[in-house]
């Protein structure tokens, strides 16, 4: 299993904890406590004959590895910016949350956490009842003018249905949720809003890029990644 880069490998992993089925862990079966020389990824490839592994079973082995190797504060940080499963981000949001140190009022600092962790995205906001608008032309009989309008809704429902699976799989956040004015009740002046944001934002990103550090030397020891493999 051989990664294009560290911040892939990690984000691959975390995406394959994220799948809920028993399989992911059929990597555990093909582990063999006895060969503690070789407890590494490569002893999962030379298993037995008849037995492989596949991407996700190997995924998984890398998160179990991550979390094992890595601080606290660092897996925290890779799996609220990167994690897929709800339930994981908001743990690790709410325990970022406790690491940083700001004036901020404790409010603030929760939704600046938050809106780092997950970025209003273009499209994502959950919307209302639409309307579906045809253009028909005047002169077209009855049985076209009820084809063209099923048609019309139908296209609507399964443009629908593709935003609302979109949506289920990741936490999507009101628009309002990222109005710094909500942020606290003071009304605190906006260059100061700002720059409690940009001091928070950059304690979290120095996080991640210290995870990403440590996650490259786990990567480089197990042989995880293209260049080394190359090199």
């Amino acid at each position: 299993m051989i990664y294009q880069s560290v911040l892939g490998g990690v984000v691959s992993a975390l995406a394959a904890e994220s799948i809920d089925n028993t399989s992911k862990q059929a990597w555990q079966k093909l582990w063999n406590p006895h060969e503690e020389e070789r407890s590494d990824l490569r002893s999962l490839f030379g298993c037995a004959p008849g037995e492989a592994i596949d991407r996700t079973q190997a995924d998984c082995w890398v998160a179990a590895r991550l979390h094992h190797g890595l601080e606290k504060r660092h897996m925290d940080a890779l799996v609220a910016k990167y994690s897929t499963d709800k339930a994981k981000k908001v743990k690790a949001i709410t325990d970022l949350r406790l690491l940083v140190d700001s004036p901020a009022p404790m409010l603030f600092v929760y939704k600046a956490v938050t809106a780092w962790a997950i970025p209003k995205l273009k499209g994502a906001e959950q919307k209302g009842p639409q309307t579906v608008t045809v253009t028909i032309p005047v002169d077209a009989p009855d049985w076209r003018r009820e084809s063209m309008i099923a048609s019309a809704v139908a296209a609507e429902r399964a443009a629908k249905k593709r935003i609302e699976s979109r949506a289920a799989s990741m936490i999507v956040l009101p628009k309002s949720f990222y109005d710094m004015n909500t942020w606290e009740p003071d009304g605190r002046p906006e260059s100061t809003r700002r720059e409690w944001r940009r001091n928070i934002h950059a304690v979290l990103n120095t996080l991640v890029d210290e995870a990403l550090c440590a996650a490259g030397e786990i990567f480089d020891f197990e042989g995880l990644v293209i260049s080394d493999v190359a090199a």
